[in-house]
């Protein structure tokens, strides 16, 4: 089996670095685990990929694209095809008076956006703050183990999986025509990672799914607990 363009998978990986064979990432709970990298804030579960869409290293949507459902692949990429080379350009070094303006105490490995670029922390001395825009894992050569473990083919499907990639799964998602209908039921937490997330779905619905020409959002509240015992009082 093939897959083209516009398919969405859901993909399992383990990748490696293949300068010392340290884990770098999985969707692998057991894998995390053992190569000291877990964390109680990732959720370890298939990742989505819409195929085309760039979301990936181009090595790897090159290797889905022929790949077998559930037939597991294991291949090597070089930096080109893979996270880019490093570039030299991308490391600076900011005041620290930039960071503590927006309240920000910055520490060496963290990653932050600021400028429009995502950054990791590298160092920090005197009052400077040596930064890189570089991707962690530029200029590595790395391994893949992929498993595609389901193609997703019912517009249902695809609109539930999107929200829940962003963060704001529906509770239900009915269609009738090119009309889609999320329902987002009281016991979903609408804070504001929601209403981001919900946006990003929404968004991402209408540039891959042709057949959607609109969307409508069906939210539930229930009035706070403590708000119906003082009317009860």
């Amino acid at each position: 089996m093939a897959f083209k363009d516009g398919d969405f998978l859901e993909v399992e990986y383990t990748l490696w670095s293949d300068a010392d064979a340290r884990v770098l990432e999985s969707t692998n709970e057991k894998v995390a685990k053992e190569a000291n990298i877990y964390s109680d804030k990732v959720k370890y579960e298939p990742i989505l990929v819409i195929l085309g869409s760039g979301a990936v290293v181009k090595g790897m949507e090159s290797a889905l694209m022929g790949m077998d459902l559930n037939t597991p692949k294991k291949f090597s990429l070089k930096p080109a095809d893979a996270f880019g080379e490093r570039n030299a350009d991308l490391v600076r070094v900011m005041p620290l008076s930039e960071f503590k303006k927006h309240d920000i105490n910055p520490y060496p490995g963290m990653r932050l956006k600021m400028d429009n670029m995502t950054i990791t922390v590298k160092s920090i001395n005197s009052g400077r703050v040596v930064v890189d825009a570089n991707h962690p894992y530029a200029g590595m050569a790395i391994t893949y183990e992929l498993k595609v473990v389901k193609n997703i083919t019912s517009e249902d499907e695809k609109i539930k999986i999107l929200g829940k990639t962003y963060g704001a799964e529906p509770s239900e998602v009915k269609i009738s025509g090119s009309q889609v209908q999320m329902v987002y039921k009281d016991s979903v937490q609408k804070n504001a990672d929601y209403f981001v997330g919900k946006a990003n779905a929404i968004a991402s619905a209408f540039t891959y799914i042709n057949s959607i020409d609109s969307v409508k959002v069906i939210e539930e509240y229930s009035k706070p607990k403590e708000h119906k015992h003082e009317e009860e009082q």
